[in-house]
C-alpha cells in the first residue's frame, strides 16, 4: 500500500485577501462555483482571477451562456487596472453559446464545451452564467441530458482534461438541492445588502475541499483596482511569530512621572487606553508616546479619524511625521470595516517596522465603520487588539468620556477588559477651577501607582505633579500654588 501523500499545486489568484482565506491558494484542477446575487461581483472576480492565472502555457477558455455578447461584458471589465488587452485572443479566448443554451438540449451544449476544449487545450475554464444552463434544464418537456447528469459529465472531463473551472452563477440560497454544490470542489458565495445609505458586501467560501481554509463573512471592497478581500483579521495573524524584543521590556511613556506611576512604563506589546473627557490631553500623551518611541529609534504608527486631530497633534509631531518616524494613517471616509481598517494598519506596521501604534480615537474609529459594523463593535474591536498583540506592538488607544465628576468610568464601549493597562484623566473642580488629575487604573500583571496625580498641559507637554488629596480631601489652588507639586525634569526623565 502506498501511504505516500499526494501533492496539490495552489495558484495565486491575484485577488487581495483571497488566497489567505484558502488557505494558501486555489487547488490546480479544481471544480468551483462562484455564486451570489445579481451585481454582487461575481463576474468581477472571475476575470481579476483569469487575468492573474491566464498565460501561454496556461490558457484561459471563457464561456458566456448568456444573451450578452462577450464583446459588451469585455467593454466593462476593461476598465479595472487588472484587464490586459495583451491577452485576449492570446492567452484568454471567449466564447459565447448563448443560443445552444437557449434550446435546452443540454447534451449539445456539452458537446460544444468538449468541443472548444478539446481545440484550444486550456487550463482554467469559466461557464458565466451557469445559471443559464440550470434554467434551461428546467424548461416543460425538456427530454435531452438532465441537470445532474450534464453537471456530474462536466465535472468528470474537466477534471480528465486537468483544467481549474469556474462556474459562475446567480444564486440566492446556499442551502437549495443543488447538484452543482455537491459536485464542486470550492463554493464561493458573494453577498451585498444595503444598511440606510451603505452598502455591505462578503465573501464567505463556504466549501474548499482538503485544505484549511478561514470561516466566516469576509468584507470585500470592488474599486478600480477590482475586488479587495479583507480576511477576518483573527484568523488572519493566527501564524504570526510575534515580538523578539527581550521579555520583560518596558516602554517609556514620553510624560516625565508616568513611568513611575506605571511601576516601570509600559511593558512591550500591552495595550493602553486612555479614557477622557474632550481636552483633558489624551492625543496629547499619545503624540508623546510615538515621539518617545522615535527618541529611542522606533519607529510609530497614527492612525487618526479626528477630523480636528491635524491642527492639534503639533510642530514635533509633524516633523517626526516628515521624517518618516511616524507613519500617518488617515481615514478620510466612512463604511469601512474594522477587518478593512485593520488589513490597512497591519500592512502598514510591516511595511514601516512599527513598534508603536496609537488609534484616536475609538469614538472616531466607530464613526468610520459602515452601519452594520457599529452594530458589533465591541465584538470587531476585540479581534483587532488580539491581532495587534499577536504582531507584538504596542498600543495606545484614546477613548472619549462624558466627565460627571462623580462617576468613574473607562469607556463608553464596555471594552476596558479587553486592554492590559488602563489611564483615566478627569478634570475636578478646586476653587471654582478647574484641574486635571490622572491615575493609573490597571497595568495587567504589574505593580503600579493607584494615586491621583494632578496634572498640567504646556507648550513641552504633559506635566505630571504631586498628589491630589491631604487630610481632608481635595486641595485648593492651581497646582504650582501648592508645596507639593514638583514637576519632573524632562530632559532627566527621557534620558
Amino acid at each position: 500500500m502506498n501511504t505516500e501523500k499526494v501533492s496539490i499545486n495552489r495558484l495565486v489568484t491575484g485577488v487581495p485577501g483571497l488566497d489567505e482565506i484558502l488557505g494558501g491558494g486555489l487547488p490546480e484542477f479544481s471544480f468551483n462555483v462562484i455564486a451570489g446575487a445579481p451585481g454582487c461581483g461575481k463576474t468581477t472576480l472571475a476575470h481579476q482571477i483569469m487575468f492573474a492565472l491566464a498565460t501561454p502555457e496556461r490558457p484561459a477558455l471563457y464561456i458566456t451562456v448568456l444573451g450578452e455578447p462577450p464583446l459588451k461584458m469585455l467593454r466593462y471589465q476593461q476598465q479595472f487596472e487588472f484587464f490586459d488587452a495583451e491577452k485576449v485572443q492570446c492567452s484568454i479566448h471567449f466564447v459565447n453559446l448563448a443560443d445552444d443554451t437557449a434550446a435546452g438540449d443540454l447534451s449539445k451544449v456539452l458537446s460544444r464545451i468538449v468541443t472548444e476544449v478539446q481545440m484550444r487545450g486550456p487550463g482554467l475554464v469559466f461557464v458565466d452564467s451557469f445559471r443559464s444552463v440550470v434554467l434551461a434544464s428546467q424548461q416543460e418537456n425538456n427530454e435531452f441530458l438532465s441537470l445532474q447528469q450534464f453537471i456530474q459529465q462536466l465535472g468528470m472531463l474537466m477534471t480528465s482534461w486537468q483544467a481549474t473551472t469556474f462556474l459562475i452563477g446567480e444564486y440566492f440560497n446556499e442551502t437549495d438541492p443543488n447538484p452543482v454544490f455537491t459536485v464542486a470542489d470550492g463554493l464561493i458565495w458573494l453577498r451585498q445588502n444595503m444598511q440606510r445609505n451603505s452598502m455591505v458586501r462578503k465573501l464567505e467560501l463556504i466549501k474548499m475541499r482538503g485544505q484549511p481554509t478561514l470561516p466566516g463573512l469576509h468584507t470585500f471592497r470592488i474599486s478600480s483596482a477590482g475586488i479587495n478581500i479583507f480576511a477576518r483579521t483573527q484568523a488572519v495573524v493566527q501564524t504570526e511569530s510575534g515580538s523578539t524584543w527581550p521579555a520583560g521590556t518596558r516602554l517609556k511613556m514620553g510624560a516625565p512621572g508616568l513611568d513611575e506611576m506605571m511601576g516601570g512604563g509600559l511593558p512591550h506589546g500591552y495595550s493602553l487606553l486612555v479614557a477622557g473627557p474632550s481636552g483633558s490631553g489624551k492625543s496629547i500623551l499619545g503624540g508623546a508616546f510615538l515621539a518617545e518611541g522615535a527618541r529611542n529609534g522606533e519607529t510609530g504608527i497614527l492612525i487618526a479619524f479626528e477630523q480636528h486631530f491635524n491642527s492639534t497633534r503639533g510642530p514635533v509631531i509633524e516633523k517626526l511625521i516628515e521624517s518618516g518616524h511616524i507613519s500617518l494613517i488617515d481615514i478620510p471616509t466612512s463604511e469601512l470595516s474594522i477587518d478593512e481598517i485593520s488589513t490597512l494598519l497591519i500592512a502598514e506596521i510591516h511595511r514601516v517596522k512599527a513598534s508603536r501604534v496609537v488609534i484616536d480615537s475609538l469614538s472616531g474609529l466607530e464613526l468610520a465603520l459602515a452601519p452594520s459594523f457599529q452594530e458589533d463593535f465591541r465584538e470587531s474591536l476585540a479581534r483587532m487588539v488580539w491581532a495587534l498583540a499577536k504582531i507584538g506592538v504596542s498600543l495606545l488607544m484614546t477613548s472619549e468620556l462624558e466627565d460627571r465628576y462623580n462617576e468613574l468610568s473607562f469607556s463608553p464601549y464596555g471594552t476596558a477588559f479587553l486592554t492590559d493597562a488602563i489611564i483615566v484623566q478627569r478634570y475636578i473642580e478646586v476653587d471654582s477651577r478647574l484641574q486635571r488629575v490622572m491615575a493609573v487604573v490597571k497595568v495587567r500583571a504589574s505593580a503600579h501607582s493607584n494615586a491621583l496625580r494632578l496634572f498640567d498641559i504646556d507648550d513641552n507637554g504633559i506635566r505630571i505633579g504631586g498628589m491630589l488629596l491631604d487630610h481632608e480631601g481635595l486641595l485648593g489652588g492651581s497646582p504650582s500654588e501648592r508645596p507639593n507639586y514638583k514637576p519632573l525634569n524632562r530632559d532627566a526623565d527621557s534620558d
